[in-house]
């Protein structure tokens, strides 16, 4: 007994003191001050300290380690030791200058950095009194589906830790108040006379944008086997006709969008004054427009003129039919084949420009290699390898010898095929003219790539297609909006305009 107490209560003594010791040790690394030592992000304690966990109503400031780390007794010292490693590592081997904090910011990656059960122990009563409707129905769908990964707290509430300029979540009514086109109105659209290119105007707007004369011609559709990233949907290789048509220089912008979304929306939509008194609708008001949007949809990249996003297949149809009515011209969406071939533009290579798609891809996704190795394709389209993880405005990049620009990345475009993946194979053999692809499929092809893609899902041959029920799934409204995507924020479209009697053809 005496040698078990020998032992045992120095032993005691030791451990406690290692207890107290790591309890302190704990609680002095889980200090703002010393999570902000290591992580050296030049705007994070800024926009902590203007956000709502900041300035809260009770007065009650919530810590970094509050929403990086879950709760006591839900795997915390095991979190915080791994997080912990892998921070340290960063801050001693790695520049923090070089890290793409934007890229950090999406919602995809910051989803990994918050835990929901912190946010669930804090807001433990989702249905509070002053809670809207709105509100309700967004927490009522996350209890219904909570256990959807892509459903997280941050879906809506994004900006609670770190304050996010222009951020909105809910439906937002001010959407589309505030343009950063010139202030001239247009009386009426453009009037053509032949097969050249046009800058149309938008009547009743101060927009217009630039249409292409895409002279007819054939062209081999799809990528031969030994094409680098090729994927069994991109064959075999057909030859194509394909009729002239014009096609916009650039995507659809923020400003040509908004036009339509002022002129159409069930929030101010525009009357024509003889018409209202003669109780007839205009040509305009008999096309609905979108309802205002839930949240932001250029996600605080910008608008003007960068392309419009988070729109729906619906959507980007109502616009072509819209446009047409205004304009007085067939606009409508490409076909897959009236795309690929503007995008190539005469050309057969894996790009509409010379390089190699596997150095491209390399390049891209290893920052430190020469720039020499990246300077053509950083010329011509925004890819993962330049983008900064968001759209870009046309200016930043050269056309095609088409003279279209980002045919090829910024972001994919809507086509008005249906998707299927072996779609060129029911194509004869034979020469075909002006395909319009399979009477059903999987969703409407996309094509071009985006923004996200690295090079080799910006190839002129890359096909996607649209996945609308994945690109809702943390909608959380009750119906869900048939006008904008919730996870969808790469894709947008460009009209084609047809070359028939409207537009001079006699």
């Amino acid at each position: 007994m005496k040698r078990f107490l020998i032992w045992f209560i120095p032993g005691l003594i030791v451990g406690a003191l290692l207890m107290l010791g790591g309890r302190k040790v704990i609680d002095k690394t889980s200090t703002n001050e010393y999570c902000v030592s290591c992580h050296i992000h030049p705007a994070a304690d800024i926009s902590w300290k203007r956000s709502v966990h900041y300035e809260t109503q009770s007065g009650y400031r919530v810590a970094c380690v509050e929403c990086h780390l879950p709760p006591n007794g839900n795997g915390y010292l095991w979190a915080k030791g791994k997080i912990g490693m892998r921070d340290l590592w960063s801050y001693w081997t790695k520049d923090s200058a070089s890290f793409n904090w934007n890229e950090r910011g999406r919602l995809e990656v910051a989803r990994g950095h918050v835990y929901e059960s912190s946010c669930i122990k804090c807001h433990e009563n989702l249905f509070p009194l002053k809670l809207t409707k709105a509100g309700e129905d967004a927490h009522l769908y996350y209890k219904q589906t909570k256990k959807t990964p892509e459903l997280h707290c941050i879906n809506c509430h994004l900006n609670a830790g770190h304050y996010i300029e222009g951020y909105t979540h809910g439906s937002n009514k001010t959407f589309g108040s505030v343009s950063s086109a010139p202030k001239e109105i247009f009386n009426e659209s453009t009037r053509v006379t032949g097969f050249t290119s046009f800058t149309e105007q938008i009547p009743k707007s101060s927009i217009s944008f630039r249409m292409i004369a895409i002279p007819g011609g054939k062209f081999k559709m799809g990528s031969p086997a030994d094409e680098p990233f090729r994927k069994a949907d991109e064959g075999p290789v057909r030859e194509v006709e394909i009729s002239p048509f014009f096609m916009a220089e650039v995507e659809v912008t923020w400003d040509e969008y908004l036009a339509f979304y002022a002129q159409t929306a069930a929030e101010g939509r525009s009357s024509d004054t003889e018409a209202m008194k003669s109780k007839k609708k205009s040509a305009t008001d008999a096309i609905s427009g979108a309802t205002p949007p839930y949240g932001q949809p250029d996600q605080g990249w910008g608008m003007g003129q960068r392309p419009a996003i988070s729109f729906t297949y619906h959507a980007a149809e109502t616009y072509c039919k819209w446009l047409s009515s205004v304009t007085g011209k067939t606009y409508r969406l490409p076909t897959e084949a009236e795309w690929e071939y503007a995008c190539r533009a005469g050309t057969s290579t894996p790009y509409f420009f010379p390089g190699d798609p596997n150095k491209f891809e390399k390049s891209g996704l290893r920052a430190k290699l020469s720039k020499n190795d990246t300077s053509v394709i950083n010329t011509f389209i925004i890819y993962r390898g330049n983008s900064t993880s968001k759209t870009q405005t046309p200016d930043k990049v050269k056309a095609n010898p088409f003279g279209l620009k980002n045919m090829l990345g910024n972001v994919a475009e809507f086509c008005s095929d249906w998707y299927q993946q072996d779609a060129y194979s029911l194509y004869s053999d034979e020469e075909i003219k002006d395909p319009r692809g399979p009477e059903s499929g999987e969703g409407h092809v996309i094509r071009g790539g985006s923004f996200l893609d690295a090079a080799g899902g910006v190839r002129n041959a890359a096909r996607n297609h649209t996945r609308n029920d994945d690109w809702l799934k943390t909608d959380p409204q009750i119906p869900k909006s048939i006008w904008w995507y919730s996870d969808c924020f790469n894709v947008g479209f460009r009209v084609v305009c047809k070359f028939d009697e409207k537009t001079g053809k006699l």
